[in-house]
């Protein structure tokens, strides 16, 4: 995903905030459900966030599109420790995580569908 200015509100970042609170990985046990085989899109929402409702449809659209790659939903709120320990601070957040659980990208805001799939790319 595209590094995005602040005029759309969205973001994007490598795995730092995640190595410097010591969770560099995440598997099943951290995500509630298994990671893809080849990637993971986790999306991280809120219930009445309008942007996760768009951001639901583009990641299960392009999770349908490669296979090996699982689109796993989040509700923030009810997984405050995960949210406080990678650093959240809106929704929707996506973090792209490779076969091994690494995060290889983050995006902040509703991502273009275009941006998922190549930030795939780094994952893949």
């Amino acid at each position: 995903m595209r590094q995005r200015g602040p005029r759309d509100g969205s973001s994007v970042q490598g795995d730092e905030q995640a190595q410097a609170a010591g969770l560099v990985r995440l598997g099943a046990a951290e995500l509630g459900a298994s990671p893809g085989r080849r990637a993971s899109l986790v999306q991280f929402s809120s219930a009445f966030c309008q942007p996760c409702r768009a951001t639901r449809r583009i990641l299960a659209d392009v999770a349908s599109l490669v296979e090996g790659v699982e689109h796993i939903e989040i509700d923030a709120e009810a997984r405050l420790e995960l949210v406080r320990a990678l650093g959240i601070e809106k929704t929707p957040t996506v973090l792209v995580l490779d076969a091994g659980g690494r995060i290889v990208r983050r995006a902040v805001g509703m991502p273009r569908k275009a941006d998922v799939i190549a930030a795939l790319g780094a994952a893949i």
